[in-house]
């Protein structure tokens, strides 16, 4: 019989998970806490581990990576805590954790990750952590369902060597979630070398990636090292790889493969030890209208494929990312009604945008607070901004916010015909937070509460 090891210090929720755990058919191995878990698994047969982060008497952490380090290197280990930050969730997914549900729980989606969990039991990666982390991830913010699922693709991908690719709209935070995941591997350390292809010339391009010798052509005076040797061993970022030209996909789909490459004007073989990481904004994937990558560099580049989520599918980030754009200006705050239209308001040009909007209007606050009439007429004037009621007074941000999300749930929901898996890829979010969701608004789901119309 499988057995599951459950480390919880609530009493109630460690029989709860239990509960669930022997309706699979599978043994549930209750721990109260830190030493409890670490003497059954020194005497205990253990299958799968579902681990709280924060206990009692100490960190569910430290656990996961014993687990990790000894003979017990291949049991999956599911966190389940109520906390979901961005630190605790990189850091527990590089350490490789299998994954990483909040509380309050979906127990359908928790004994589908438990089964996952048990049949991939051959496939859980156990890559030492890096010696040390860096203490913050510049500009990534954010606490959604769907940001909590790029800090998970970022502790995989950190605790990897393979490529990766990241996609997603102009503005969303493609290169600070490269930087991420260099800041969080094992290449910390080394060098972060970032190129913006599509601000270069073809002509320059190539000298600009690989180098040139002197005499390469007019005014090569003296040999120069491209990016690629820049980065050494560290990481090479390529933003926009999308409008790289044939040839050069050629030369890059080289190196991919085995690290070689010729300085221009040279003959002399070298070899790159760079790990790449790779973004567009444009179509890539093979079959896409208007893609013109080549379908073999795409898979050589997007072994590890992220999409960062533009902002409207994240509107419940918006306020931290206000926080963090008011940093370092005159202004401290934003008032209620100026909130309500920046949670409304579209944001074409994602977290980009929103930053601009908010330091714009710090400068012409001329005080410590931003208020409606310091937003740019496009933020003022959206025609799907919040209102406030009659009755609105002394509503809260908290609330704020939930009224937001509530109103758009129930747009997507009836645009989806009560179907849930369509409303929750419309809105960009998980469908078991979605679950969550319409329990807590209380919402009416068109047609019935199942997957579609018919229940």
């Amino acid at each position: 019989m499988i057995a599951v090891l459950i480390v919880e210090d609530e009493p109630g929720v460690r029989e709860g998970l239990g509960r669930a755990v022997a309706k699979l058919g599978h043994r549930a191995v209750p721990a109260a806490g830190l030493g409890e878990a670490r003497r059954l698994v020194a005497t205990e047969s253990v299958d799968c581990v579902l681990l709280d982060l924060r206990l009692r008497d100490g960190d569910g952490l430290e656990l996961l990576r014993e687990l990790r380090a000894g003979r017990h290197r291949d049991v999956p280990v599911i966190v389940a805590t109520a906390y979901g930050d961005s630190e605790r969730t990189i850091q527990a997914m590089r350490d490789g954790a299998f994954d990483y549900l909040t509380k309050p729980f979906d127990f359908p989606l928790l004994l589908a990750t438990v089964e996952r969990a048990v049949k991939q039991r051959a496939l859980v990666q156990t890559l030492a952590p890096p010696a040390s982390l860096p203490p913050a991830r510049g500009g990534l913010v954010g606490t959604s369902a769907a940001m909590l699922g790029i800090w998970k693709l970022i502790g995989r991908a950190a605790a990897s060597e393979a490529p990766v690719l990241i996609t997603g709209e102009t503005g969303t935070g493609k290169e600070l979630v490269a930087r991420a995941v260099h800041d969080y591997s094992t290449r910390s350390a080394a060098p972060f070398v970032a190129v913006n292809l599509a601000a270069l010339p073809p002509t320059l391009l190539e000298s600009e990636l690989f180098g040139h010798e002197r005499g390469a052509f007019t005014g090569a005076t003296a040999r120069r090292p491209g990016r690629l040797e820049a980065a050494g061993g560290g990481t090479l970022f390529l933003d926009e790889v999308g409008d790289l030209d044939g040839a050069l996909q050629t030369k890059l789909l080289r190196v991919l493969s085995d690290g070689s490459y010729e300085r221009v004007g040279g003959d002399e073989r070298l070899v790159s030890r760079a790990r790449i990481l790779s973004a567009s904004n444009k179509a890539v994937r093979p079959g896409e209208a208007g893609c013109v990558l080549r379908d073999d560099l795409y898979y050589r580049l997007a072994v590890i494929e992220i999409e960062v989520p533009p902002l409207r599918a994240r509107r419940s980030d918006i306020p931290l990312l206000v926080a963090h754009a008011l940093e370092g200006t005159a202004a401290r705050a934003v008032s209620e009604e100026a909130m309500g239209h920046l949670l409304a308001h579209r944001w074409s040009g994602n977290v980009r945008e929103l930053i601009h909007v908010i330091q714009r209007a710090a400068a012409l606050a001329g005080g410590e607070v931003i208020d409606v009439p310091n937003l740019p007429d496009g933020v003022r004037d959206e025609r799907e901004r919040y209102t406030r009621e009659p009755d609105d007074e002394g509503v809260t941000l908290h609330e704020a916010v939930a009224a937001v999300e509530k109103r758009l749930i129930v747009r997507a929901l009836a645009r989806a015909g009560g179907n849930r898996s369509e409303a929750a890829r419309q809105l960009g979010i998980g469908r078991s937070q979605l679950y969550l969701k319409i329990e807590e608004y209380g919402i009416d789901v068109p047609g019935g509460r199942g997957e579609g119309s018919s229940g």
